[in-house]
């Protein structure tokens, strides 16, 4: 292909503005509207007659509007529709068995055990010595396949009988950690002796690790061994379970998951008798308990009535155990299997719970004192080790109980004395709009009672909480606030301190005003700062912080709160600070709305930003680096870069010596800022950003600085960039600058010392070094963007202007040097376009070459003067060109060459007609 001369096309934006507009057409009032609100109209579908008859659908609405989706289904819905095909009994009866399947099955909003596993076993640990009895295993335990089946029942028998005897070995003087290994030991033991079909010397190590919870005698510890050993239990019980299930898979089918009993056969069904017999010989109660607890589940191999008939038998069981921590958390392990296996048996559960209440008050009898004293641990250490068995209680009742019962059981509770733990597994398991609803009663119970053994901070913690997540009644808000505050404000340690005033941050910032948010913010410096104590609560402060923050989106009312930046010296530790650094700038950018033009907010937030920039160092991780620049950037593009456009606002662009000034200084932080952010197209964005920030604001040169800076960083651009953990290639992020950065040069008036259209030469030589992907496209996309500037710049006056900054067009006023300077730098960037194009002549790059093809042409159709004979020739070139090899876009083509008629019929574009007719349009064969 020859070199073409390139001849801009003279364009009037005003006139094309107007031809492109939409026609605007009056509209009657009542008339439809596809934003008018749509109108819901109820369809009445009779039933579908039978095959060979005629069925007819009637419909009654209180609006003529018409539903486009409910027209295609003549005015049904398809829901509706598919209601009247169905058999008219299905409903009831699918009704009957959704709503038994919804009550047999806990939803997600129950909390699982398994999620306060964790917290438990981190809560209640011990430094005391322990000890445990290991199963000592025996030889003659394993049966051959061999042995006939009397001499396997007997040496079964045996080893019962030799365990009883106490084949047992005592390790003593165990740390807390050696206690959980050996634990863990015996869980493998079992799962290993199960696969190895010793069945027995399975049960034994279960019965073993049950009798452990019988042990009291490191009390602290105890609700960590509770969850230890059931997560034993567990994995006997679904072993177990799972056993029986598989023995009644036959050659024809596999029992359902919503079987009958009738569905098992006999083999399965002895097999389960056989494990019920063997755990009813169990001679103590504890393990017999908790064994029997754990394959509750088995009964339903047997009859449909087997749980609901065990499991107040198994509550009755209960009662014979002395201890009454022992025996709360054995009532805690009933509920867990029980709203695994029946949560439909409230019943039973309930049961549970008044059970518990009449043995509450063995809590403060003689034979618990006598045990604390002996082991020397005082009441309020003692209480809250009752809390996880008694929460977990509570919230299986409570769960999808009626509001009649939440009342009974609230009631009980007030009937009993020295309540406080009652009250607070209360709070900690009722919904919380249960409790808020009451709040003031909640108070006056706290209020009365005795703080010996359970402090009243902690009930008002746990009514905080609900308070939280649930409004009380508006009228008892203040006062509610006040009654929790005057128990809160008291409390000398700073722990405990701490601790409640985090939760009750919450509640006065959702319902109070910036006046009583700093008055507790004031009341927790006061309490915190003594002797350091925020050291040891930088959680907690934190989490305070995270709440203020979340309800205060605008920062001229929080900092505003005088207490609020002395808040912030607390935090003395650089690596929560810079943590707290990042909640504030997070907020910040995305609910700050208004502009910050208050010097104190700007200052404060230009220390954040300060502090997190510090923070890295050659050990930090880029993920890090990359949240930290990102909220950097985020802060100049909201405040200073919006600083300096609001000045230039208030000034009506027409600056003063000292905004003048003050515009500079914004300017030049963001300069010497960019550069310490990581990300290269942050970086990129930014100075392009910001250099357009400085020509709104008539600093010429500085914009130039931040135009050349982003041109000298192009070439550091890597092939790959790391996008939400990912490598991908960034080369189409690099276009899209570009394109950005090419509608900004058209206004950027060229420096009188570096010639005509420097910066675009400057970027041209870059596009042209730059080492762009084999097998790509986008350096000639940028080539043809480059075009579309350069059209744009010929013209007498550009498509839009900065207010008070002269570009090319005034500066030049059409000069003709000026236009041939820019006539060539066309001529060479469409000798670039053409030469790429020469070089997809092969078969694997045609299609390629047909697209790029035809995109030319679209260029030059819209920016170039197609009466110049040699330019009208290369665009009929292109044209072929996309069809040559049968690769075009038939459908596009067509369209456009509609295009090209119907502007032919405009007054200066007649020369178009002639093109028209010698561009043919190929057709497949």
């Amino acid at each position: 292909m020859a070199v073409f001369p390139w001849h801009s096309r003279g364009r009037n934006y005003k006139a094309e503005f107007a031809s492109c507009r939409l026609e605007a057409v009056p509209l009657e009032f009542g008339d439809y509207h596809p934003l008018k609100p749509i109108t819901v109209t109820e369809s009445k579908t009779k039933k579908v007659s039978r095959k060979g008859s005629t069925s007819s659908t009637s419909s009654s609405s209180s609006s003529s509007v018409v539903d486009p989706l409910s027209s295609v289904l003549d005015g049904t819905d398809p829901l509706s529709m598919f209601a009247a095909t169905a058999d008219p009994a299905a409903p009831d009866s699918s009704r009957k068995r959704r709503d038994r399947d919804e009550n047999s099955i806990v939803g997600s909003d129950f909390e699982p055990w398994a999620s306060k596993r964790g917290e438990i076993l981190a809560r209640y640990t011990t430094t005391e010595k322990l000890s445990i009895n290991l199963f000592m295993g025996s030889e003659k335990g394993k049966a051959t396949a061999t042995s006939a089946m009397s001499e396997k029942v007997r040496t079964r028998l045996e080893e019962l009988d030799d365990f009883e005897e106490g084949s047992q070995k005592e390790l003593l003087n165990l740390t807390q950690q050696d206690y959980v290994n050996r634990i863990e030991e015996l869980n493998q033991s079992l799962k290993d002796a199960w696969a190895s079909d010793q069945k027995v010397k399975a049960l034994k190590i279960v019965i073993q690790c049950s009798k452990l919870l019988s042990d009291t005698s490191v009390i602290q510890f105890y609700p960590s061994k509770f969850v230890l050993i059931t997560d034993i239990l567990d994995t006997f019980g679904k072993l177990v379970y799972e056993r029986i299930f598989s023995m009644c898979v036959d050659n024809r089918s596999v029992l359902p998951d919503h079987f009958s009993p009738e569905n098992v056969n006999d083999t399965a069904k002895e097999t389960c008798l056989n494990w019920f017999f063997k755990i009813a010989s169990i001679r103590e109660l504890i393990p017999r308990f908790y064994v029997e607890a754990s394959i509750l589940k088995c009964n339903k191999f047997l009859s449909k009535t087997g749980i609901s008939e065990c499991l107040p038998r198994l509550t009755c069981m209960i009662r014979g155990i002395g201890d009454p921590l022992v025996s709360v958390y054995a009532r805690a392990y009933l509920c867990r299997v029980g709203m695994e296996v029946a949560p439909h048996l409230k019943e039973s559960l309930n049961k549970n719970f008044f059970d518990f209440l009449l043995t509450f008050k063995q809590i403060h009898g003689d034979t618990v004192q006598n045990q604390l004293v002996v082991q020397g641990v005082e009441l309020p250490s003692y209480l809250p080790l009752y809390s996880p068995a008694m929460d977990w209680i509570f919230q299986c009742i409570s769960y999808h109980a009626p509001e009649v019962l939440l009342t009974e059981m609230m009631e009980r509770c007030k009937k009993l004395g020295n309540n406080a733990l009652l009250l607070n597994s209360v709070m900690s398991a009722f919904r919380a709009e249960f409790i808020a609803t009451r709040s003031m009663d909640f108070i006056g119970m706290i209020k009365e009672c005795d703080e010996s053994g359970f402090p009243k901070h902690l009930l008002f913690r746990s009514l905080g909480l609900n308070l939280a997540l649930a409004d009380p009644p508006e009228g008892d808000r203040l006062q509610i606030l006040n009654e929790a505050w005057k128990v809160i404000t008291k409390l000398k340690n700073p722990q405990d301190y701490v601790n409640c005033a985090e939760v009750w941050v919450e509640y006065t910032c959702k319902h109070f005003t910036k006046r009583e948010v700093n008055t507790v913010l004031a009341d927790v410096i006061k309490h915190m700062t003594p002797d350091r104590a925020f050291e040891d609560s930088y959680p907690q402060l934190q989490s305070i912080i995270k709440k203020v923050i979340a309800h205060f989106h605008d920062f001229s009312v929080l900092f505003s709160v005088e207490k609020f930046l002395p808040f912030l010296d607390m935090f003395q530790k650089e690596s929560v600070r810079v943590e707290v650094c990042k909640c504030i700038m997070e907020v910040f950018i995305k609910h700050q709305q208004e502009p910050t033009k208050d010097p104190v907010i700007l200052n404060a937030l230009l220390h954040v930003c300060k502090t997190m920039h510090d923070s890295v160092n050659a050990l930090t991780l880029e993920d890090e680096k990359r949240m930290l620049a990102y909220l950097i950037n985020g802060f100049i593009k909201m405040s200073v870069n919006r600083l300096a456009m609001e000045t230039r606002k208030v000034m009506k662009g027409n600056h003063s010596r000292k905004t003048a000034a003050f515009v500079r200084a914004c300017v030049a932080y963001c300069f010497i800022t960019i550069p310490s952010l990581v990300g290269i197209f942050t970086r990129l964005n930014l100075y392009l950003h910001s250099g357009q920030v400085a020509l709104a604001n008539q600093c010429l040169s500085q914009a130039d600085a931040f135009f050349k800076a982003a041109i000298s960083l192009i070439p550091e651009v890597p092939k790959t960039i790391n996008i939400d953990g990912k490598m991908r290639p960034s080369e189409s992020f690099l276009l899209e600058f570009l394109c950005n950065f090419f509608s900004t040069l058209l206004i950027v008036p060229d420096h009188p010392e570096h010639g005509v259209l420097f910066l675009v030469r400057e970027l041209l030589n870059v596009i042209q070094d730059y080492t762009w992907e084999d097998n790509s496209d986008d350096k000639i996309r940028i080539y043809t963007c480059v075009l579309h500037l350069l059209s744009a710049m010929s013209q007498e006056t550009y498509l839009y202007h900065i207010d008070k900054v002269d570009s090319n067009d005034s500066l030049y006023g059409g000069d003709t040097k000026f236009l041939a300077e820019n006539n060539k730098l066309c001529e060479t960037v469409m000798a670039q376009i053409l030469e790429h194009l020469k070089t997809l002549a092969k078969d694997e790059a045609l299609k390629r070459q047909s697209s790029l093809g035809l995109s030319f042409f679209n260029s030059i159709l819209a920016h170039g003067d197609l009466r110049n004979n040699r330019l009208n020739q290369l665009s009929v070139n292109l044209w072929h060109l996309a069809q040559r090899h049968g690769c075009a876009d038939t459908r596009t083509m067509v369209k456009t060459l509609e295009y090209i008629k119907k502007r032919s019929k405009h007054p200066d574009m007649g020369h178009l007609t002639e093109l028209a007719l010698r561009l043919p349009l190929q057709t497949r064969t």
